[in-house]
């Protein structure tokens, strides 16, 4: 059984930081593409980021762009989103979500990702 597991979340003022972890287990994690996913109340969810199986291709949404940064260590079989700058638009509940690389692309959307974590909430204060 696939669990996938994020930790990181928090209140944190404007300017502040935050990493946010996703551990994966019952799946073979280097062959799957993560994908980071975030909603606010009354917004559909969005893709915030994502990074293949190998680590090298990496993507970033507009509204993060330069602000965040997805990594992987496969060893560890977990995915980290490290978070700067927060703005209060960034709060919203935070998702990680895996999908096998061959069924996949850098913006696959939510409906194309397979499993998916509980979810861990951010504030940003103003």
């Amino acid at each position: 059984q696939v669990h996938l597991v994020e930790s990181g979340g928090g209140l944190v003022q404007a300017g502040g930081s935050l990493r946010l972890s996703c551990a994966a287990s019952g799946l073979t994690f280097s062959s799957y593409r993560m994908g980071w996913f975030r909603q606010a109340p009354g917004k559909e969810r969005e893709l915030v980021a994502s990074i293949s199986a190998s680590g090298l291709t990496k993507y970033y949404s507009d509204s993060v762009k330069g602000r965040f940064t997805t990594s992987r260590d496969n060893a560890k079989n977990t995915v980290y989103l490290q978070m700067m700058s927060l703005k209060p638009e960034d709060t919203a509940a935070y998702y990680c979500a895996a999908v096998p690389i061959n069924y996949s692309s850098a913006r696959s959307t939510d409906r194309e990702y397979h499993y998916w974590g509980q979810g861990t909430q951010v504030t940003v204060s103003s």
